[in-house]
């Protein structure tokens, strides 16, 4: 209970400076053009600890969920030929522009927000999510060069004697390779038209043991316990149906090599939707052991690669994997591991590594470095996007302003000004209840219906 606690903590620790460092980006930046700051706040809600230094609050609250810096001028005044016919929206626009003027004081003429140059404005805005990315590239590296993450190395774990059709049914006690089994998989009489005796694997007819490590493939040398290496082997076994492979592996100490030929196999054409249809790949009958291992300085970049794509996919599909998220939110179905998770269920899982004591405390380490860096470039990621409030909504908006600029100047026109991002308000308010409402149905499946590891 304790290292579960511990673990918790750890995770809420390194949340909450993310966060401050994330806002550091924007606060830093800021300062530095000569923007007003009034306020530098981790968290949201009630203020558990508050100082005041200089012209700056500085505090953290009681949800931390998130944090933020308060820029004097964010929204600038109305533009003078903005109708003034009264509607519903322009009421609740001007009210906005009116709450974020009131922070303006005689002398912020030149500090606030709205009279900077576009280009600085993008610096401070980009600056947050910048910070997060600079931490999820320093933690990948310490994980990958110091630390060591967990790879399917090309040691092989195990070679099943025989292949079985995915639908046999296998009895307690008995060896399945010596069962006669017809093309279903169903158990039957020796003899019979379509019984036989399982097919031995193609790795256990080609000599492979396990412990055997595949140092090449087709004369191309693989590093044993390099994070693509495994990949590898796959795709050579999945793309070679019917064909043989050149194989060296190490026993013992020392080098042989062997020929194995994949037989074809009928598989998904996509594990995770099986309505896009089956495709014909290699099998051979190989598993591979898991190593914690370090990486070369040089599998960084094609790392972090990996990872940002693999993130930028996991984005992506949010959306509809959210009618799975509800059912195992309120239906009790079962929660989709590959799904959208929240914070509350990143700590679970951090409490949950920490506890375990099969884990080594590297392995520990090495799983609590991931998620951090992980957490950290979906904020670089999710904040960057184009959408009002969002940092990325803010750097559209400069963007945007720089670029009507522009043609007004080809046109002979003058500058028509700072882009009036409060007519972005009412978008501003149906992202956050779009956030909000996604932050609360994430809460109670991670509370109710968790992801765990075991």
């Amino acid at each position: 209970m304790l290292l579960t606690v511990l673990g918790i903590a750890a995770f809420a620790a390194g949340l909450l400076f993310s966060i401050a460092f994330h806002e550091y980006g924007h606060f830093f930046w800021a300062r530095k053009f000569g923007m007003r700051v009034p306020q530098f706040m981790v968290g949201f809600g009630p203020t558990l600890f508050s100082r005041t230094r200089g012209e700056t609050e500085y505090g953290v609250k009681a949800v931390p969920l998130g944090g933020y810096i308060r820029i004097v001028g964010m929204i600038p005044p109305a533009e003078e030929n903005e109708s003034t016919r009264a509607t519903r929206m322009r009421s609740f626009i001007a009210e906005v522009r009116g709450a974020a003027l009131d922070d303006v004081r005689p002398g912020d003429e030149g500090r606030v927000f709205y009279a900077k140059p576009w280009w600085q404005r993008v610096i401070v805005m980009f600056a947050g999510p910048f910070h997060n990315l600079v931490l999820a590239v320093l933690l990948f590296t310490v994980l990958l060069t110091v630390v060591g993450t967990s790879v399917l190395t090309t040691s092989v774990r195990s070679v099943p004697a025989c292949v079985l059709p995915t639908t046999a049914a296998v009895q307690a006690g008995t060896d399945p390779c010596t069962v006669p089994v017809d093309p279903a998989g169903q158990t039957c009489e020796e003899g019979t038209p379509g019984c036989a005796l399982p097919q031995q694997s193609p790795a256990a007819a080609a000599g492979l043991r396990p412990g055997d490590t595949i140092v090449a493939i087709d004369g191309r040398p693989l590093d044993p316990t390099a994070y693509d290496s495994w990949t590898t082997v796959q795709e050579a076994i999945r793309t070679s149906p019917g064909q043989p492979l050149d194989l060296t592996i190490e026993r013992d100490g020392a080098r042989q090599r062997l020929s194995v030929t994949p037989i074809p196999n009928t598989v998904y054409a996509d594990p995770t939707d099986p309505t896009e249809g089956t495709t014909t790949a290699g099998y051979l009958g190989i598993s591979p052991s898991v190593e914690l291992a370090r990486q070369d300085a040089s599998a960084i970049p094609g790392y972090f690669g990996m990872i940002v794509t693999n993130a930028v996919e996991r984005l992506v599909e949010i959306p509809e994997r959210i009618p799975q998220l509800f059912r195992a939110a309120f239906l009790g179905e079962e929660r989709d591991p590959n799904g959208p998770i929240g914070v509350v269920g990143v700590g679970r899982i951090s409490g949950e590594v920490f506890s375990i004591p099969e884990l080594t405390t590297m392995e520990k380490v090495s799983t609590f470095v991931q998620l951090l860096a992980s957490i950290n470039l979906v904020l670089f990621l999710f904040n960057l996007l184009p959408i009002y409030p969002l940092d990325g909504g803010h750097v559209a908006g400069a963007l945007y302003e720089k670029a009507r600029a522009v043609v007004a100047r080809l046109r002979g026109r003058p500058d028509p000004g700072p882009f009036d991002i409060a007519r972005l308000m009412p978008v501003a308010y149906v992202v956050a209840g779009l956030f909000v409402v996604l932050s609360g149905l994430l809460l109670i499946a991670d509370v109710v219906n968790p992801i765990t590891l075991q």
